[in-house]
This record gives structure tokens, C-alpha cells and sequence, in this order.
């Protein structure tokens, strides 16, 4: 298990992640778009063996960050690698001066929700209407981030400066 920045050449791995798990998707574009034009965006992903087996992408704006997306292909779930590719933008994010992540999940996705849960995370209110798809709510999460984690990140150094 290794985690590395997302370049351009992942995005084809990272679409199908998108399509296998998203009923909603992310295109190509939008994430070549995260990757060359927004200053804000920090993407990383986990490789297994070589391959791509998740990836988790967040802004960093001021001192908070915003998890866009965190998804593994279906293989990989439920044995903890979810978790783990969540404390590593955790860790990330404190590294680069965030204090606090938030992120919006929908209401009826109750095993990410007790993950989040499990990671720091409490509900703090609702968006309705929020996915495009089914115009399902989304229940927005908050997590205070422990400066501690500063330096840990395997990830965190190189996502300074504007490198997504």
C-alpha cells in the first residue's frame, strides 16, 4: 500500500473507480480540470501492487479543508483501506495548516457515514437536494483535525504549493 500524488496519466483509473462506485461521476474533464486549474485542489491516490485502488481529493482553503471526493474500487472495501486513505487527507490537510475537514455524504449512505463517524466527524446540518441524480439530501460532517499529525503524512510534503 503506497500513497502518491494523483497525475494526469491516473485519471483514466480514477474514472472508472468513479463509475463502478458513483451513480453520479465525475468525468474526465472534471478531474483534469481539479488537477491543472484549481489552486485549492490536493489529490492523492493509494496504489496497491502497482495499480489504483482508491483515491481521495479535497480543497485547502485558509485553514480548512473540503474532501471532494474518497473512493476504492469495489475489491477494496471493507477491509480498512477506506480509513486509511481518509487519515492520510486527514494528515495531509493538518499538514499544510488545516484545523478543521468537512464533507458532505448522503444521508442514506450509512456505512461511509459510520466511518466518517469512527474518524472525528459529527454531523452539522443538511443540504437539500444536494445530488443531482436522485436529488437526494446531503448530510454535511465536520472534523477538527489534531495538529499532532503535522510531518506524518507520507503524502503531505509534496502537496505544497499549489501541486495537486
Amino acid at each position: 500500500m503506497e500513497y502518491r500524488l494523483m497525475k494526469l496519466d491516473d485519471i483514466a483509473a480514477i474514472v472508472e473507480i468513479e463509475q463502478e462506485v458513483f451513480t453520479a461521476p465525475w468525468t474526465a474533464e472534471a478531474f483534469r480540470n481539479e488537477l491543472t486549474n484549481n489552486m485549492f485542489a490536493k489529490y492523492m491516490v493509494l496504489e496497491m501492487d502497482g495499480d489504483v485502488a482508491g483515491y481521495g481529493g479535497m480543497w485547502l482553503i485558509i485553514d480548512e479543508a473540503h474532501v471532494t471526493n474518497i473512493a476504492l474500487r469495489s475489491q477494496y472495501q471493507g477491509q480498512g483501506y477506506g480509513k486509511a486513505l481518509l487519515r492520510e487527507l486527514m494528515k495531509t490537510a493538518s499538514y499544510l495548516g488545516a484545523r478543521r475537514m468537512t464533507l458532505e455524504v448522503r444521508v442514506s449512505n450509512e456505512r461511509a457515514q459510520s466511518l466518517y463517524r469512527k474518524m472525528g466527524f459529527a454531523p452539522s446540518g443538511v443540504r437539500p437536494n444536494y445530488y443531482s441524480d436522485n436529488m437526494e439530501d446531503a448530510l454535511i460532517m465536520w472534523a477538527d483535525l489534531i495538529p499532532d499529525n503535522r510531518g506524518e503524512s507520507e503524502t503531505a510534503g509534496t502537496l505544497e504549493g499549489g501541486e495537486a
